[in-house]
């Protein structure tokens, strides 16, 4: 935000915007083409890319605005105080999103596995063994080996938690007014948050090629996509978050006492790194 914040409002309010729908526009046409891609439809990965280009050109547009505002001296303590809370809840939102999918994974688990294989069902799936990872009763599931800890989840887990210390190294450079230490730290997390993404990439790629491993493995299969693919997509748009920061950073905003952006995406950022190591030990281990 702006250092400038003697002739703030009491309390800013836009004026109408049109960028609440048309984001949701974007998010539709991703979601449909999602949906579309993993059910084989051959339009499906071109809708789902220009709906995913469509919403990240809305949120330049967006994120835009509130530079403008807050670069012109329109935010003040209440708006910081609202951003504040904006992005505790949205946070929350995720751990709640998380908690849904690690708890299909327990229920999985832990009670309709073993009841699948319990005595009452002896008779329907006489050759069905309640172990972790298994393929199903039913038989209809191709042979697949599991994905184990070593050697990229490891490695993912380091880099993860190296970035989050490179991102501290440089909070404490912008609260010290050390603008080329912000700058590196920046870089150096947001580099290694696109190693992270490379070597997850390969590890699908090495999934599918190698281990049969793929979203209709059975539940193994599908929880362990879930889990990862959507962790993947929030290390993708903490690093984006984390770019605009920089870029922000170049063109020499924020100052040591006014800079939410920047602890809106660090917090975001530690997040998805706690959500990582859940999911190392619960996928990758257990």
């Amino acid at each position: 935000m702006s250092a400038n914040r003697a002739n703030a409002p009491y309390y800013f309010v836009p004026g109408p915007s049109r960028h609440p729908i048309t984001a949701a526009f974007g998010l539709l046409m991703t979601g449909a083409g999602a949906a579309g891609w993993v059910n084989g439809q051959p339009w499906a990965p071109y809708l789902c890319g220009f709906g995913l280009l469509w919403f990240l050109f809305v949120l330049k547009s967006w994120f835009g605005d509130a530079i403008r505002e807050s670069e012109g001296g329109m935010y003040g303590k209440n708006i910081d105080t609202s951003f504040r809370w904006s992005m505790g809840w949205f946070i929350f939102s995720e751990v709640m999103f998380f908690a849904a999918f690690f708890g299909a994974l327990f229920y999985a688990r832990t009670i309709a596995m073993p009841w699948l294989g319990d005595l009452n069902n002896k008779i329907i799936w006489p050759d069905f063994a309640a172990v972790w990872p298994n393929m199903g009763p039913a038989g209809t599931v191709e042979d697949f080996q599991t994905m184990g800890p070593w050697p990229i989840p490891t490695i993912n887990t380091a880099l993860l938690l190296t970035s989050g210390v490179t991102l501290t190294w440089a909070h404490h450079a912008l609260l010290a007014g050390k603008r080329s230490q912000l700058i590196q730290g920046l870089v150096l997390t947001i580099l290694l948050g696109a190693i992270f993404m490379c070597l997850q990439a390969y590890e699908y790629m090495h999934a599918y090629s190698e281990l049969n491993l793929k979203l209709t493995s059975g539940v193994y299969g599908s929880t362990f996509f879930l889990l990862t693919g959507f962790h993947g997509f929030h290390v993708t748009m903490g690093a984006i978050m984390l770019t605009v920061v920089l870029i922000r950073v170049l063109k020499g905003h924020f100052t040591p006492e006014r800079h939410f952006a920047f602890e809106g995406a660090a917090w975001y950022w530690h997040f998805v790194d706690v959500v990582w190591l859940g999911l190392y030990v619960v996928v990758y281990w257990l």
